[in-house]
């Protein structure tokens, strides 16, 4: 038996009939369902201290389960003192399993820990279906030993689904367990 994550179970017991009803879809290609979860971390002060972009991949590859990478910068521009290509962030996409797995732990270990949490803003839909949020400490993530941090940083998320509106997506991440602020 191969291994599959509580959230893609929950999606398919409970998510597509629930999204069935609502939308009245017929065909089960219609169901909007999950495509992949970026994570993006800029390290604005990695211009002066090449380290921590190498602490910014440690710590992303420690919250995704999965190897993260550098990314460079495109442009030279001499008010920030950046060069071209030189190390100015970490990213990883996440799909299928681990993608599940991932948000799962957001939903139900990182969120939660957030001070003052009133849930997730219903403004990060971006028009074509996927949810835009950002994070911003890294060490809300039980992954991360917060004694070994040397500098708290944030990191945007990205939902990609195959909703065709936004009304569609929220009604998918609600169903799957996103906590969103009621208006």
């Amino acid at each position: 038996m191969s291994y599959k994550p509580l959230l893609q179970t929950r999606y398919e017991e409970v998510v597509v009939p629930a999204l069935k009803e609502k939308f009245g879809y017929k065909n089960v290609m219609e169901m909007p369902r999950l495509v992949k979860v970026s994570l993006n971390q800029g390290v604005g002060a990695a211009v002066n201290d090449k380290k921590l972009v190498d602490a910014a991949v440690e710590e992303m590859t420690k919250i995704s389960g999965q190897k993260a990478q550098a990314t460079f910068s495109r442009k030279a521009i001499s008010n920030f003192k950046l060069r071209e290509n030189m190390p100015i962030g970490a990213r990883v996409t996440l799909r299928k399993e681990a993608m599940y797995d991932f948000i799962h732990r957001l939903i139900s270990i990182a969120l939660p820990r957030v001070r003052d949490f009133q849930g997730l803003n219903v403004k990060g839909f971006d028009g074509r279906g996927n949810f835009n949020m950002g994070v911003t400490e890294q060490i809300i993530f039980p992954e991360i030993d917060i004694d070994k941090v040397n500098r708290i940083t944030g990191m945007d998320i990205t939902i990609v689904t195959t909703a065709k509106t936004d009304e569609e997506c929220l009604e998918l991440l609600k169903l799957l367990g996103f906590p969103f602020k009621s208006k």
